[in-house]
This record gives structure tokens, sequence and C-alpha cells, in this order.
């Protein structure tokens, strides 16, 4: 019902006109149809024997995947240490090719308009492709291994870091760049006085944030061929070896907690 307010701000309440009530069912009308069209698509080549059967077959698997096989474990350290190393080197390349990138980008600092729209183009190209996508594509141009994933790992981190850091770059203080302005002081010196110490504590958050997730992503990039843990998850699946998927289940997870725990602790002590 719609609400108007008097003068001294009491609430009244009025009555929707018969007209008003009607477009109101036609709107929740169109809204169940619409839903129910989806759904009827969706579901178009659905076998809905293996649905009603998927409790039975969750649960056969899950009777075979423990107790999980801890004999495993030494087989998947290296490539625990290449998944740890596809994050960071990847976030850190990531870093040092979106820093310029997002100074060409912000509008307080792009030195041309023709430099600030190719700029969007590199942030907006790197967020639009999964890294499984470009981990696809890299593995296809360079061969199955570790740096495929690096790279898979960066391309996809220019625009989430870039994004995040030239709008940090655009709300900074005007006020403190005009001051050092002010003494005299060229381009350089601004950026090193006025603007980068602003933007610093906003920097390595973004930094640390995406190394963390970047963890996440780099455990499932030896899926297509792009080194780390993942590789033998796939072999794991392919063999329906159950325990030993338990067990790189349970160290992904546990590689997650301590970089989330690690993360948190950097990002307390900078920021």
């Amino acid at each position: 019902m719609p609400v108007t307010r008097l003068a001294d701000g009491r609430p009244v309440w009025h009555r929707r006109t018969t007209r008003a009530e009607w477009l109101v069912w036609l709107g929740w009308l169109a809204v169940v149809a619409f839903t129910v069209f989806c759904w009827r698509v969706m579901t178009e080549n659905t076998i809905w024997s293996y649905v009603w059967d998927a409790p039975t077959q969750a649960a056969d698997i899950g009777s075979r995947m423990f107790p999980p096989r801890w004999s495993y474990l030494p087989n998947i350290l290296k490539p625990l240490w290449d998944t740890l190393n596809i994050a960071t080197l990847g976030t850190l390349l990531a870093v040092i090719i979106s820093v310029p990138v997002a100074f060409l980008a912000a509008r307080n600092t792009s030195p041309s308009r023709l430099l600030r729209p190719l700029a969007l183009l590199v942030i907006v190209s790197s967020r639009s492709i999964n890294a499984i996508i470009w981990a696809l594509l890299l593995v296809a141009i360079l061969g199955p291994g570790v740096l495929a994933g690096i790279l898979a790992i960066a391309f996809r981190s220019i625009g989430f870091i870039g994004k995040l850091l030239y709008e940090a770059i655009e709300e900074i203080d005007e006020k403190q760049v005009e001051a050092i302005r002010a003494t005299g002081a060229t381009s350089p010196q601004m950026l090193a006085w006025a603007i980068t110490p602003q933007i610093m504590p906003a920097f390595a958050g973004i930094t640390i944030f995406r190394w963390d997730i970047n963890i996440r992503e780099s455990t499932i990039l030896g899926l297509v061929g792009a080194g780390g843990i993942g590789l033998n998850l796939e072999s794991s699946l392919n063999t329906l070896a159950w325990p030993q998927v338990t067990l790189i289940l349970l160290v992904v997870l546990a590689t997650v907690v301590v970089s989330e725990w690690v993360s948190a602790k950097v990002r307390h002590a900078i920021i």
C-alpha cells in the first residue's frame, strides 16, 4: 500500500486503486510464469532417474572416501608446494603489471585520454576471463606445467588488483596533492610523496586479499594441466581412488584455512 507523510512526518496509508492492484498481481504472475519457463528450459534434458538415485550414489561414494589414505600424503607435498608457488608468483607478477595499469586508468593520474581507455580495456579483459579459461589457453600455447598456471593466475589477477587500486587512487585526498604541488614538486615527487602514501594501505590489503583468493584458484588449475595439486586430484578422480581424493581435499582445506589466517594477520599488521 502506498504511503505519504504529513507535514509533521506522520505516515498516511492509502489503499491502492483497482488498476494498481491488478498491475501488481499481473507483475507477480509474470514473474511466476518466467520462473516456470526457465525451470522447464533448464531441466529439459535432465534424466530424473539419475536425480532420484543421487542420494544413494552420494552415500556410496562417501562410504568409499573414508578413511583417507594417509600414506599418499608424501606424494602430494611437492604438488602442494607448486600450488603455493603458482599463487604467490602469479600474484607478484600481477602486482608488477597492474600497478602502472592502475595509474594509467585513474582519472587523476592518467597522463593521456588515449591511454586511460586502453588501461581500462586491459582491466576489463582480465576480469572477464576466468582463471580456468586462461589456463586452458596457456596450456595449449605453452604446454602443461607450472608456468601456464603462474601466468593464468597473473592474467586473471591484473584486472582485480588494477580495478580496486585505480579506484583507491581516484579517492585520494587532493588537498595533499595540492600541498605538495605548491612546494614546486615535480610529477614523480608528487607521486612519491602525495599519492603513494595515501594508497599504500589499500594496496597492501588488495594484494594480500588477492593472494588469498589465488591460493584457492591455483588448487584447481591442475585439472586442466596447469600444474599443482589439481593434477593429483584429477588422476585420483579418474582412477576412482576415493581415499586419495579425501586426503587431497583435506590438504586443500587446511591450506586455504592457513592462508586465510596468514592473510588476516598480515592485513591487520599493515592496515
